[in-house]
């Protein structure tokens, strides 16, 4: 898939994109991630891309102009309109079912806000969504943009080396996960649970998935009331 970022520091986002299994994926064309500067597509002459806002306020609000320029660069480079989304504490709070959903479209446009945000005009002809990584606000829209970047790249073929490293991860499946251990089997006095160490596939199974349960009904019981609902599983309080 074609994942298109639209910020004011695409050096900032490159940084991160460059390393780790994003980064190797990118090298061998497993996804194709680009970051456009904002910049490149305003008309003045000092590459302003922000002004005071309409009604008084603080702080500066960016341009429709640049922003829909850039918007119509990446669809004339793309061949196609990508789904766009706008990075915003006011958007839907990011889940991992819907980065599963994102990961279906052939291309998406990520556009980073900065300031006190962006021209609502902009927002409502060109954004398809409004997304929210959670409920607080950040300077700008750049971290939030590489993580629905980093969460969505991930499940395209290639990138991981089998679609079980995260199919079995917490919330893909509507749970948390399971504790994981590795060597040595004991610890600081602590010993690697022994069914971990049985080879029993099936018991190691049932294990994890009771761990998963139990950990999901601890830390997070409106996840753990869906799933018992949505599998039609007797409630433990």
């Amino acid at each position: 898939m074609k994942i298109e970022i639209a910020t004011l520091f695409p050096e900032m986002c490159e940084n991160v994109l460059a390393e780790s299994i994003i980064g190797r994926a990118r090298k061998k064309g497993a996804v194709d991630i680009s970051c456009r500067n904002i910049r490149d597509y305003t008309k003045d002459r000092h590459r302003r891309v922000d002004d005071s806002p309409y009604g008084g306020g603080m702080g500066m609000v960016m341009q429709a102009d640049p922003i829909f320029n850039c918007f119509e660069a990446v669809c004339a480079d793309l061949g196609e309109r990508p789904h766009t989304i706008y990075m915003s504490p006011k958007g839907k709070n990011f889940t991992q079912s819907r980065a599963v959903e994102l990961a279906s479209y052939s291309s998406i446009l990520i556009i980073c806000g900065h300031y006190e945000g962006v021209d609502q005009r902009v927002i409502d002809e060109i954004v398809d969504e409004e997304i929210s990584i959670g409920d607080y606000v950040l300077t700008g829209g750049e971290l939030p943009a590489l993580v629905v970047a980093d969460a969505v790249a991930r499940m395209c073929e290639g990138v991981l080396s089998d679609e079980l490293c995260y199919q079995d991860e917490s919330h893909y499946n509507g749970l948390l996960e399971y504790p994981q251990y590795t060597k040595p089997a004991s610890w600081h006095g602590v010993d690697v649970p022994e069914v971990l160490l049985s080879g029993h596939h099936k018991n190691i199974e049932t294990f994890r998935f009771e761990k998963s349960i139990e950990i999901t009904r601890e830390r997070r019981p409106d996840m753990y009331e869906n799933y018992i609902k949505t599998h039609n599983i007797p409630c433990k309080k």
